[in-house]
């Protein structure tokens, strides 16, 4: 569900290769309708790097098996060749901007029923801002640079983003501000609102209040919006409100009934609930002082489940104590996209960038407005049962964060490896270290060099990352054959991002093929098969996304037998952020502190690796 694990630069200063469009909107948008289309790989290709894929998980008889249902599927006049051409003309119509992006937001994001939160969701948790302590003086500054941010792509002015010298698709930014997620049945859709609207949401004790971001045609000032989010702060009290933010946390289905029951119950609820979606972004305040990184995190990651809306794709997270953070809903934006917006806030406060306006305060200012909801008594029993159900599957997860401070990024560089390469072996040697088995894994590829173009699936297991794993954990194996065994592995998981940032993986291909079946048609072996199903259970989700501005970032597990680990790659340390499920099982066996063992399995091949690394460094040394 996370981002891509590709490094975004803004290399303005290299010419792009895709050419300029006169008639773009704004410069944001100046590469736009000249991206490229998504490819569809060739058939043969993607079967083969199936086969490769597949090899290093399956036994011999099931990967005999596989093969055959692979070479049935692709044989001369098959269903396979037929499914390409259909593939290939939705790819190849005019009116189809990418060929993916209808079915994978739909199955992916808005026809998923389950909780956006724990399973859809994702959080950074921000540094401490020295200088802003108090949590309404935090808040402020935090909401000026975002509005900052927002007027750039209002004004279609933010430079796109740049991957080796080539321009990123910047659709997705209009997602970001005066959006929110809306659920329906049988599938939920977005409502995109005018950016000329400027008003944000603001949560405290439960209870939301408007605070209009203009007065008299000019922009608050940092120092007057620290004054309306202190007035909400007072204006709250101690009292806890109804809290109406719960049932978004809730199952898609149900949340859809809490909606139209809320609705039902006064016409006035409607437009309260629109002057939230419509907003800006909202701003949380909650009450709590969490101290450890895991409490931090875990804070961002879902809270109470009360002082939220989580539907936003925009929640501003600043706690009694001063501490701050983000949350995200995933279903139009990818991480790469806030990633952005957030480490702009964070960077340009630190750096002192941010325009914040006079600090003298208008005295006429308009009071903060509280959107009273009219509740009757089956949106209290909705209310009741959303925070049942929350506190339910809250209880039932866990998180903590690996804060590794031995080495980073430069000492990487010096083993002459690609940071997130040798992240992702980390990884894998600590998933043996604890299983004695490698099995599939997800690393999130960026195909935002396409026009709509948003993940594909690089699939780390190989056979060369399984030999690797097994020569780390070997006493017998020489230390130079480690070393060639894991740049050997690196290589390997380096050619197939290549190729998933291009387009050429195997999961989003297959996944078209499948949709380009027909109702009346019965599925070809291939995908009835145990290993495609197998294959793409992900015991590791896992991404990266690295700010040095950034103190956590993760999501949970996409499967209730695995992990979820979201890592950064600093100059000086990794982060692994592990969630996962209470009382972990895997295929029988129950780990009851799972997540903190392989939080301990991450450093130890950490101190692994670099054991075996520096003793090549030690020998270069000595010529």
């Amino acid at each position: 569900m996370a981002a891509s694990a590709m490094r975004r630069r803004t290399l303005a200063s290299i010419a792009p290769k895709t050419p300029v469009d006169p008639k773009a909107a704004g410069p944001m948008l100046r590469y736009q309708n000249n991206l490229p289309k998504l490819p569809v790989p060739a058939l043969s290709a993607t079967l083969q790097k199936y086969l490769q894929s597949v090899r290093p998980l399956l036994n011999d008889a099931e990967f005999k098996k596989t093969e055959e249902a692979v070479k049935n599927f692709e044989a001369p006049g098959g269903l396979g060749q037929e499914l390409q051409k259909r593939l290939l003309a939705r790819a190849n119509d005019p009116k189809v901007v990418n060929w993916m992006e209808e079915w994978w937001l739909d199955q992916a994001y808005m026809g998923y029923r389950d909780p956006v939160v724990v399973y859809v969701s994702y959080f950074f948790l921000y540094k401490d801002d020295k200088l802003r302590k108090l949590p309404a003086q935090r808040a402020a500054a935090l909401a000026t640079a975002a509005l900052e941010f927002k007027q750039q792509i209002a004004q279609k002015t933010l430079e796109p983003e740049y991957v080796k010298g080539e321009p990123l698709c910047m659709d997705s930014f209009k997602y970001m501000f005066n959006n929110c997620r809306i659920p329906k049945k049988p599938s939920d859709y977005e409502a995109i609102f005018d950016l000329s609207l400027n008003h944000i949401v603001v949560l405290r004790k439960n209870k939301f209040y408007v605070v209009d971001t203009v007065h008299n045609g000019q922009q608050l000032s940092t120092a007057e919006l620290e004054l309306q989010f202190q007035k909400i702060i007072d204006q709250a009290g101690s009292s806890k409100g109804v809290p109406i933010g719960v049932l978004t946390s809730d199952n898609r289905d149900k949340w859809t009934e809490y909606r139209d029951n809320l609705i039902k119950s006064s016409p006035e609820n409607r437009q309260l609930l629109e002057k939230i979606e419509s907003s800006d972004f909202v701003v949380c305040l909650d009450d709590s002082k969490p101290i450890t990184r895991d409490e931090s995190s875990r804070a961002c990651w879902h809270g109470d489940g009360r002082n939220r809306f989580f539907d936003k794709p925009l929640q501003f997270i600043v706690f009694e104590n001063g501490k701050a953070g983000f949350m995200g809903e995933h279903s139009c934006m990818d991480g790469m996209a806030t990633c952005r917006l957030n480490e702009y806030i964070c960077d340009g406060l630190a750096k002192n960038k941010i325009a914040h306006g006079s600090s003298e305060v208008r005295s006429n200012l308009p009071q903060p407005q509280e959107l009273q909801f009219n509740v009757n008594d089956q949106t209290l029993k909705d209310i009741a049962s959303a925070e049942s159900n929350f506190d339910r599957l809250i209880g039932k997860h866990e998180l903590t964060v690996l804060n590794y401070q031995a080495y980073g990024k430069d000492l990487i560089k010096k083993y002459k490896c690609s940071p997130d390469g040798y992240a992702q072996m980390v990884i894998q040697l600590a998933y043996y270290k604890m299983f004695g088995t490698s099995r599939p894994t997800y690393e999130s590829a960026q195909t935002r060099k396409y026009q709509r173009g948003r993940t594909e699936t690089a699939r780390t297991v190989t056979v060369d990352s399984v030999a690797f794993v097994k020569a780390m954990e070997d006493p017998h194996v020489p230390t130079t054959e480690k070393i060639a065994a894991f740049r050997k592995a690196i290589k390997a998981q380096g050619a197939y991002m290549a190729d998933a940032v291009n387009g050429h993986g195997v999961d989003r291909h297959l996944f078209g093929l499948k949709n380009s079946l027909k109702e009346n048609e019965e599925k070809p072996d291939i995908f009835t098969d145990p290993a495609y199903a197998y294959s793409s259970h992900w015991y590791l989700s896992t991404s990266q996304l690295s700010s040095e501005h950034f103190d956590g970032y993760g999501w949970g597990q996409v499967v209730n037998d695995g992990f979820g680990v979201a890592y950064m790659v600093k100059k000086h340390g990794l982060q692994f952020n592990v969630a996962s499920v209470k009382d972990l099982e895997v295929h029988g066996t129950k780990y009851v502190n799972g997540t903190f063992q392989f939080k301990q399995c991450l450093e130890d091949a950490a101190n692994d690796l670099k054991e075996l690394m520096d003793t090549e460094l030690a020998a270069e040394a000595k010529l």
